[in-house]
C-alpha cells in the first residue's frame, strides 16, 4: 500500500463532524449577538449531525480512530461549552458568580460525562447510558432557552429557575442513573402500518410547536433515569446516584473486556 493510500482522513464522516462543530460555535457567537433562538436552533442541529457521522462512517465503512477522537472533542464544543454560554448569556449573567458557577457546573459535567463513556467503550451495556448523555443535556438547556424565546420571556427574569436547570442537566451526565439509549430498537425490521401513522403524528405534533414539544420531549427524558433507577434497585444507595460502583449492577455487566476497536468507537459515539 503507498503512503497516499495510508495517510489522509476520510472526508465524508469528518465534514459532517466539522459541520456539528460549526453549529456549536455559531451558537455560542449567536448568544452573544443577543440572537438566542438562532442559538438554541444551532445546538439542535449540530445534535442531528452528531447523529449522522457515526452512522455515515459505517454504511461507507469509513471508521477510524481519528474520526472517534474527532468526534469527542466536537461533542465537547457543541454539547459541552455552547449550551452552558448560550444559558449564561440569556438568563445566568445578572447572577453574577452564581450564574457561571452554574454554567462551570454544566461544563465540568459534559467534560466528565465524555471522558467517562470513553472508557467504558466495548464494557458497559449498550441497553443504557450511564448518565443523561451529553447531547440530551444539551437539547434540554437548548430547549428551555428556545422556549424563552419563542415565547418573549427574558431569561434574566427567571435567572435562578436557569441555573437550577442548567446545574442540573451538567449533575445528571455524572450520575449513575440509567437511560435508555434506544440501540437495541431493530431500525432494519418491519412495523405495523400504524406505526407509520403515529410517526407522521409525531412529526405534526412536533411542527405545531416545536420549541415547546422539544423542551417537554427532553425533560421527560431527563426525569426518565432517576425513575428507571429507582424502579431497578431494592434498597437506593449513594453508588446508585453518583460515584463509581464497588461491582458493576447487573444492566453494565462488562460485555467484553478487550480493548474496543475503531469500529466499537465509532458506532458508540452517539452516545457521548
Amino acid at each position: 500500500m503507498t503512503d497516499s493510500k495510508r495517510k489522509g482522513v476520510y472526508l465524508l464522516p469528518n465534514l459532517l463532524t466539522t459541520a456539528g462543530l460549526f453549529s456549536g460555535f455559531y451558537a455560542v457567537v449567536s448568544s452573544m449577538n443577543g440572537q438566542f433562538e438562532a442559538a438554541a436552533v444551532a445546538i439542535f442541529i449540530a445534535m442531528i449531525f452528531d447523529g449522522l457521522d457515526g452512522r455515515v462512517a459505517r454504511m461507507t465503512n469509513t471508521q477510524s480512530d481519528f474520526g472517534a477522537e474527532y468526534d469527542s472533542m466536537a461533542d465537547m464544543v457543541s454539547f459541552g461549552v455552547a449550551p452552558a454560554l448560550v444559558a449564561y448569556n440569556w438568563g445566568l449573567f445578572d447572577l453574577g458568580k452564581v450564574g457561571w458557577l452554574a454554567a462551570f457546573i454544566y461544563v465540568a459535567g459534559a467534560a466528565l460525562r465524555l471522558a467517562r463513556f470513553n472508557t467504558q467503550l466495548g464494557i458497559a451495556d449498550k441497553r443504557f447510558f450511564q448518565g443523561l448523555a451529553s447531547p440530551a443535556a444539551a437539547a434540554l438547556v437548548a430547549g428551555m432557552v428556545w422556549v424563552g424565546g419563542e415565547y418573549g420571556f427574558k431569561g434574566n427574569d427567571y435567572g435562578i429557575v436557569v441555573a437550577l436547570v442548567t446545574g442540573l442537566a451538567g449533575l445528571l451526565m455524572v450520575s449513575n442513573f440509567k437511560y435508555n439509549s434506544f440501540k437495541e430498537v431493530d431500525w432494519h425490521g418491519k412495523v405495523p402500518f400504524v406505526a407509520m401513522l403515529i410517526i407522521m403524528l409525531g412529526f405534526v405534533v412536533v411542527a405545531t410547536e416545536p420549541s415547546l414539544v422539544l423542551f417537554i420531549v427532553f425533560a421527560l427524558y431527563a426525569l426518565a433515569g432517576p425513575i428507571n433507577t429507582f424502579r431497578s434497585v431494592d434498597k437506593m444507595s449513594l453508588e446508585d446516584v453518583v460515584g463509581d460502583h464497588e461491582e458493576l449492577d447487573s444492566d453494565f455487566t462488562p460485555l467484553d473486556e478487550s480493548v474496543p476497536t475503531k469500529t466499537q468507537k465509532q458506532d458508540d459515539t452517539i452516545g457521548r
